[in-house]
């Protein structure tokens, strides 16, 4: 290796990027080679994250990998490739500029299609050509690849994941993530006793119960229904302590979180060795977890024991077949009791509902109907688009040609191509009813959105949840489906305890009927719109106090049974 080659690395090991990048900028083109370049993409991705940096990065993989005749030795100036791709993608979709042409990933696909032997041997190169696909492709596409890639890899990462994308379809009943779900425990990390602090189950005058998650952060759809149960509990009863799988430590919402409980900690930085024996040191009775089988979960922790109680809640809808995973919290409309034997948790009950929305710091006022003005119906969906399957597009389709001039307001806040579903909509001749808007950063810009809609339409088989909290708040009715299992009954336990019983559906024809006749009947949808701006907050979709005294008394009499035993 060369003098100037060891300089560059040195450099490069010292985090002096800026040098090593105009060190190789001065070079001749000609003269660069396929790894200068690749260094000098990866120095920028070091440097910075604005949009121009990763453009710039993504330029000197692309020609570092076409500059490369033998693609064998591609592989990481191929994976980084990708994953700026996808950083710029996202990157601009934040930003409320994602108006990439139809083609942007175009040049990856391909690559992707002539180099597939590269891929199949190469697990990195395969979770980075995953990322696009979960951005521009149907989740069908997505579920098949995540399966290939299991069998020979099988990952707790890629199991979680295949699991929680197979939520989107109706492919599976509930018998099948149940058995899916259980694959996971053989492949989570467990650690001898020697390594771990002992703990027990104490019985002290406070009960210490604990939540983990990734998620808990600014305008988070998790924090605002943790919200409800931190700032309405009886701190002489319990001690609340909070761990953070992030470290965004000036996030304004972390630090208000902070200030509710009796301890904070962050973990993300921590190994999992670490993170058990620190929290066992804490001596939680109940840990809580937010995450389930989302992205940045911790289930390994959870493998190993965090407390001698531990409890899923609020973050994901279904099993995680995690043997140490004691209680699932639901609501009589979720899960039926017989079956109860398709989730390997015990199922916790609450007598209203599962989640409860603290609301929001606004005034809240009486929208008026939107076709009052504009003369034709809009019905809407904010829910990710991965929620939006094949069969919601036909359904949703049909509902559109039956009701004249209506249109269908669409909107995303996951980075995701947008081609993909105008494809499908256009194939079932309404892309012209099709209105897709922008994804608005500002919170005040998104909930203002609700006004553009008389009705709103949920997904299935995975229903919205914050989404059709906000659509209540802002009084506009949502028709949903019944469903068949937690996942997808969701919609079914908010309306009923709205007792909006005709806002819900037992089938794809009952749904377009519903939404069809409300559509047409304009006396009935104001009077509905009138009932949910007056009655919604004193539902249990509000009720911050009694929310949080049934969530509390019934982790309390968890806790108090095993205390007994």
């Amino acid at each position: 290796m060369n003098k100037e080659k060891l300089d560059l690395l040195t450099l490069f090991k010292e985090k002096k990027y800026s040098k090593v990048i105009i060190i190789i900028e001065q070079i001749k083109n000609e003269e660069k080679t396929p790894a200068l370049l690749n260094l000098s993409g990866v120095c920028r991705m070091m440097s910075g994250n604005s949009s121009e940096t990763i453009r710039l990065a993504i330029g000197d993989f692309r020609n570092s990998y076409f500059k490369e005749i033998d693609k064998k030795k591609s592989k990481e100036t191929l994976k980084n490739l990708i994953n700026a791709s996808v950083a710029l993608f996202d990157k601009e979709h934040e930003k409320n500029r994602n108006k990439f042409k139809n083609n942007f990933f175009e040049e990856i696909n391909l690559i992707y299609k002539e180099n597939q032997e590269l891929f199949n041997n190469d697990l990195n190169l395969m979770k980075a050509i995953l990322r696009v696909f979960k951005r521009t492709s149907s989740v069908k596409t997505v579920i098949d690849f995540l399966k290939k890639i299991i069998q020979s890899h099988p990952e707790p990462d890629l199991i979680a994941s295949y699991n929680f994308f197979n939520n989107y379809i109706d492919d599976w009943s509930q018998r099948d993530y149940f058995d899916n779900s259980k694959l996971i425990n053989d492949k989570l990390p467990i650690y001898s006793q020697e390594e771990l602090i002992d703990f027990k189950i104490s019985k002290n005058n406070k009960i210490n119960i604990g939540f983990i998650s990734s998620d808990i952060r600014s305008k988070h759809s998790v924090t605002y229904f943790l919200k409800s149960v931190l700032t309405s509990y009886n701190k002489e009863k319990f001690k609340i302590h909070l761990y953070h799988n992030h470290h965004l430590v000036d996030d304004d919402t972390v630090k208000e979180f902070n200030k509710y409980v009796f301890k904070y900690l962050y973990i993300s930085r921590l190994n999992d060795l670490e993170v058990i024996n620190k929290i066992r040191e804490d001596e939680i009775d109940i840990m809580i977890d937010l995450n389930g089988f989302s992205s940045n979960h911790r289930l390994p922790l959870f493998k190993n024991r965090l407390a001698p109680i531990q409890v899923l809640w609020c973050g994901y809808t279904n099993t995680t077949g995690l043997k140490e995973m004691d209680y699932l919290i639901v609501d009589k409309n979720l899960i039926k009791p017989q079956e109860e034997n398709f989730y390997s948790e015990k199922i916790i009950y609450l007598p209203n509902i599962w989640n409860c929305h603290c609301g929001y710091p606004l005034e809240r006022l009486k929208n008026s109907m939107p076709s009052e003005n504009n003369n034709f119906i809009t019905f809407g969906c904010f829910n990710n688009f991965s929620k939006i399957n094949d069969d919601v597009i036909e359904v949703w389709s049909s509902i559109l040609k039956k009701i004249k001039n209506s249109k269908l307001l669409l909107k995303t806040s996951v980075a995701t191509s947008k081609e993909l579903y105008k494809k499908k909509f256009d194939k079932h001749g309404v892309l012209e009813s099709i209105i897709f808007s922008d994804y608005n950063k500002n919170f005040i810009d998104h909930i203002n959105e609700y006004k553009k809609i008389d009705i709103a339409l949920d997904t299935f088989p995975w229903n919205g949840v914050t989404t059709s909290f906000e659509s209540i708040w802002m009084n506009v009715p949502v028709i949903v489906m019944e469903g068949y299992n937690f996942n997808s009954r969701c919609g079914y336990s908010i309306n009923k305890n709205l007792k909006l019983h005709n806002l819900i559906a037992k089938n794809r024809e009952e749904y377009i009927n519903k939404a069809v006749s409300l559509a047409k009947d304009k006396e009935m949808l104001l009077k509905l719109r009138k009932n949910l701006f007056e009655n919604a907050l004193n539902s249990p979709l509000f009720d911050k106090k009694k929310f949080s005294d049934e969530f509390f008394s019934s982790l309390e009499k968890v806790y108090n049974n095993k205390v007994d035993n």
